[in-house]
């Protein structure tokens, strides 16, 4: 049980409110590297499979492949960077940084 007293961490520092626990933030950071690696993963995937099926359907092999390859790299980048600004800010909320 924590209360709102001033605690003293390990390093001599003082905190206002309960420290968190290690099961806690392991926990939020198993689910910041699912997030991430979905943004990895998936539109990977998806592109894998359009670019082989649209190059099957026009003949273009592997033009459209790579296009969609190219594109889904791209929403990669962009998902994981979104993700990671949004964790960023919820950290600096949840830690009170006003910078």
């Amino acid at each position: 049980m924590c209360s709102s007293v001033v605690e003293r961490c390990p390093d001599k520092t003082e905190v206002e409110g309960p420290i968190p626990s290690t099961r806690t933030v392991m926990r939020n950071s198993f689910f910041i590297f699912v997030k991430v690696s979905t943004w990895i993963a998936f539109p990977v995937i998806v592109a894998l499979f359009a670019g082989k099926a649209l190059d099957k359907h026009f003949g273009t092999r592997p033009w459209l492949f790579i296009a969609c390859m190219g594109l889904g790299f791209v929403i990669s980048i962009v998902g994981i960077y979104k993700t990671s600004i949004r964790e960023m800010k919820k950290l600096k909320e949840k830690n009170g940084d006003s910078n």
